[in-house]
């Protein structure tokens, strides 16, 4: 019972570390965007593009957000777009500064949640999609990416 009590107490500590509030303003909402305008944006960009789908309740979603933040970084001729599912701005706002802060990236809202499904994903989250220069879809990633798989799927798009 000891054991239990002790590790309900570390997950409240540890749970609650990662819900802190961002020192500083909060950036803007997500914009609203439907199913074409992403895609139209995706297409319009000229050049390779990843959308990361997150949403700030998504556990997994906060583990590989400083992966996909380094990664928009270091890929300036990648464009990359964050899509915030299933959430409020509130929340999201703070996700972003918590987590996304440093990433170079655009975000996107989707309160429904139809857009992953409607691109060729899921409605589970986190997913990453990879879409080559010319708009064509190289790769859906279901689940957290790490490191060898993003750059590898960046290296792919990014030729």
């Amino acid at each position: 019972m000891r054991r239990l009590l002790l590790a309900i107490a570390i997950s409240a500590v540890v749970l609650g570390a990662c819900a802190a509030e961002p020192t500083g303003p909060l950036p803007p909402a997500p914009t609203p965007i439907s199913s074409e305008e992403l895609v139209t944006t995706i297409q319009a960009g000229g050049g390779p593009t990843v959308v990361n789908v997150w949403a700030s309740w998504c556990l997994p979603c906060r583990s590989e957000a400083p992966l996909v933040a380094t990664a928009s970084a270091s890929h300036p001729d990648v464009r990359f777009i964050g899509l915030n599912v299933k959430d409020n701005d509130g929340d999201a706002r703070r996700f972003m500064a918590n987590y996304l802060s440093d990433a170079d990236m655009e975000h996107f809202s989707d309160a429904p949640g139809r857009i992953p499904i409607d691109l060729g994903g899921t409605s589970g989250v986190p997913i990453t999609f990879f879409y080559r220069a010319d708009g064509s879809l190289a790769e859906v990633h279901l689940g957290i990416i790490d490191e060898p798989t993003m750059a590898r799927l960046l290296d792919e798009i990014d030729r």
